[in-house]
């Protein structure tokens, strides 16, 4: 339930209509803009009379959340959340741009890359120090050594870092090491963890389950919300479909949907949607054109010799002509 409050109503008032819905037993979220004021309601709405509420003068309506997820909805929060990391703006028009290997290897590797991705304009260093494989025999990534690593290429180029949290276990070191914490596709439904992320002061980047509905990527959002962190990235990485010629099927009507439904940023992952390479630029200026908050773009610059996911990262070359292309599409927009 949402309480839309008149322009100018008067600060007592707002705090009279919070303090008896708290102790109706609902957890009142407040949402202030330049010329209005809503009230989001969460809990057990059973107890309040409707009529009541609107028969106030300082209240313009009483809307009910038809969805499930409330303080991911857009009716709780009519503006695009912008969330900020070292002076990076995400959501809100700006278009940012994550980048570097799918996991990191070496010093050498990841400083090499850094350098390749900052000079062609990236914003945020991407990398993994520990990794979900298929196989339990493939690399399963450095862990806290990575971490070091990926810290000591933040230091030398001035980029904040993402890499992935896997399990409850990890996700102490990992938080210490990263400015965003990823929590990947194979997890999005690991409710535990989801609740540790909903504690944690740093943004999280969400990605979309394999076979997850837009529905249920947004009650998981709603479940790192509902513990407090507010500062939630979603990522769109493709879903699971009948068609095997590309990795995965990347969903780009689930910009357009997510813009309606919620304020919450939402990234595309182009390197994942398609495990191909030549596919990610022209994937990636589809995505800006629609209205994505921005890219999580694989690169390396040796991808046959990558230890990970090779055949979809793009070589810093390549990478440059997509952030030339990206530029163009996000001027016009």
């Amino acid at each position: 339930m949402v309480i839309v409050m008149k322009p100018h109503a008067p600060q007592e008032m707002i705090d009279k209509i919070s303090q008896k819905m708290t102790s109706l037993g609902c957890d009142v979220r407040l949402t202030q803009g330049e010329n209005y004021c809503i009230l989001g309601l969460v809990g057990d709405t059973s107890k309040i009379n409707p009529s009541q509420i609107e028969a106030n003068e300082h209240v313009e309506k009483l809307l009910r959340v038809q969805h499930p997820f409330k303080l991911a909805s857009r009716l709780f929060h009519p503006e695009d959340t912008v969330i900020q990391v070292n002076g990076c703006k995400i959501g809100g028009g700006n278009v940012t741009i994550m980048a570097g290997p799918c996991s990191v290897e070496s010093e050498e590797q990841l400083m090499t890359i850094a350098h390749a991705v900052k000079k062609e304009g990236a914003h945020i260093l991407r990398g993994g120090a520990y990794k979900p494989r298929t196989s339990p025999y493939s690399f399963q990534g450095m862990g806290e050594e990575g971490l070091k690593l990926l810290q000591k290429a933040k230091e030398a180029t001035g980029m904040p870092i993402v890499t992935e949290v896997m399990d409850q276990e990890n996700f102490d070191v990992v938080e210490q090491y990263a400015d965003i914490l990823q929590i990947g596709a194979r997890n999005m439904q690991n409710f535990s963890l989801l609740k540790r992320a909903g504690k944690s002061n740093k943004p999280i980047l969400l990605k979309r389950g394999l076979s997850a509905t837009i529905e249920e990527l947004l009650m998981s959002a709603e479940y790192i919300m509902s513990k407090g962190n507010q500062n939630v990235i979603l990522c769109e990485r493709g879903i699971r479909t009948f068609e095997t010629y590309t990795r995965n099927t990347l969903d780009l009507s689930a910009i357009t949907v997510i813009k309606e439904l919620s304020h919450l940023p939402i990234i595309i992952d182009p390197s994942h949607a398609t495990g191909k390479w030549s596919m990610v630029e022209p994937l990636s200026k589809g995505a800006i054109a629609v209205g994505a908050d921005g890219l999580i773009i694989e690169v390396h610059h040796q991808p046959e010799l990558a230890l990970s996911d090779g055949a979809q990262s793009l070589k810093p070359e390549k990478f440059a002509r997509l952030m030339r292309a990206v530029e163009k599409i996000a001027a016009i927009e």
